[in-house]
């Protein structure tokens, strides 16, 4: 066979591999689109607040975290060392103080009065 037959063949079997890879429908972790989560996470407590907005919180090494579950992300926070109540993470504050629980996100997000629904 000769070489100009050679790359013709190798030409059209790279064109049909790259149009069957265009089919695929490949995840990217790196996405800054959005999903949100289908229900309630395992394991964690829904807290609703004032104007029915809501966050999920999972307590995990015995205490020492609170996992902050946003509709869209996750975010660890270290129970505070002056206040066994209050878990941080740069900008972020939780105060778990039962049916007066506040959460504070930087500027975007400060809810009060926040109450843990009890499961069913």
């Amino acid at each position: 066979m000769s070489s100009f037959f050679k790359a013709i063949l190798l030409a059209l079997s790279a064109a049909i591999a790259l149009a069957a890879c265009s089919s695929i429908n490949i995840p990217n972790p790196f996405s800054s689109g959005t999903k949100e989560l289908s229900g309630a996470p395992v394991n964690a407590t829904e807290y609703i607040c004032e104007g029915n907005k809501h966050f999920y919180v999972r307590i995990l090494n015995n205490g020492s975290d609170a996992w902050l579950i946003y509709p869209d992300h996750e975010v660890n926070l270290v129970k505070s060392a002056g206040n066994g109540n209050l878990y941080t993470s740069g900008a972020i504050s939780l105060d778990l103080r039962g049916d007066s629980t506040t959460l504070n996100d930087g500027e975007k997000i400060a809810n009060a009065a926040c109450k843990p629904q009890v499961k069913k």
